[in-house]
């Protein structure tokens, strides 16, 4: 092998067994969870984690991050947790700024802040309407607004925004303010990664799917069952082609590739993560 090959090699080993995301400066805005177990942010913050990321795990509540950090186990030492409100722009501006300085850069953002209130496009309220675009939308205009300067003048990046299968399918409830405002999500991404792609920033959009995470159990089956859990589970697992359901874990491994160098050729598109459940007609 050539010299220059070996050391090649030699590095990418050395990097791997170190992880994917080894050395690189995570902000996970939503990681912490609506109820105890596998939330799409939670996951996402501890995968980060495992991979050799500084994660810096934010969530509104302060109550929701412990078992974030509990979850984590023996990574927990590469997670520091923060609080912040994401609609408040001045307090995500100070808390990217206090990041960058702390850490000298900011190499990943995940967007995972939202969820859904139930309402057809008449039965929604205007009030409904305008929280459902600020919760799941602008949130994410507002963290990117702040990190993609960031990211732009140190010429490197990568951000995942954690939209939805709503934004492209009937997922089985009116909902129309989460589905309009995920499907926000994905075009403002596309627009964003074309235009910050030429310093160096990838910004990509994953869709989940009808996982099963805290939401259902909390929120979900509440909203569609009567708080039926079992029953919401199993009328959701009709839908889904695998005969099984995914969870927060399954959305963190897509993220996970999105960030790492193994996807250094693929920005403003979208990773559905659903279980074949959007590919099926009926």
């Amino acid at each position: 092998m050539h010299k220059a090959n070996e050391n090649k090699a030699n590095e990418r080993d050395e990097n791997e067994s170190r992880g994917r995301v080894a050395g690189k400066v995570a902000l996970v805005f939503g990681a912490g969870c609506t109820g105890p177990g596998w939330g799409n942010g939670r996951a996402i913050a501890i995968r980060l984690a495992q991979e050799g990321a500084l994660v810096v795990a934010v969530d509104k509540q302060a109550e929701s991050l412990p078992e974030t950090l509990a979850l984590a186990g023996e990574f927990r030492a590469n997670i520091e947790t923060r609080l912040c409100d994401v609609g408040d722009s001045a307090q995500v501006g100070r808390l990217v700024e206090a990041v960058r300085h702390r850490h000298g850069r900011i190499d990943i953002l995940v967007n995972n802040v939202g969820g859904p209130v139930p309402g057809g496009a008449t039965a929604l309220s205007e009030a409904d309407w305008h929280g459902q675009l600020d919760l799941n939308l602008t949130s994410v205009f507002t963290t990117c607004r702040h990190v993609l300067a960031v990211m732009a003048r140190q010429g490197s990046g990568a951000v995942v925004n954690i939209s939805s299968t709503s934004a492209i399918r009937w997922t089985g409830a009116p909902q129309v303010g989460y589905a309009a405002a995920k499907a926000g999500v994905m075009q403002f991404g596309r627009v964003a990664a074309v235009e910050y792609a030429k310093h160096g920033v990838r910004i990509n959009t994953v869709l989940p799917g009808q996982l099963h995470t805290p939401l259902v159990d909390v929120l979900l089956a509440t909203q569609q069952a009567a708080g039926d859990v079992q029953a919401l589970l199993e009328k959701r697992q009709k839908r889904i082609p695998l005969p099984f359901m995914g969870d927060g874990r399954d959305t963190a491994n897509a993220v996970l590739f999105l960030v790492s160098d193994e996807a250094r050729f693929i920005t403003g598109t979208e990773l559905v993560v659903d279980g074949g459940m959007s590919a099926r007609c009926d």
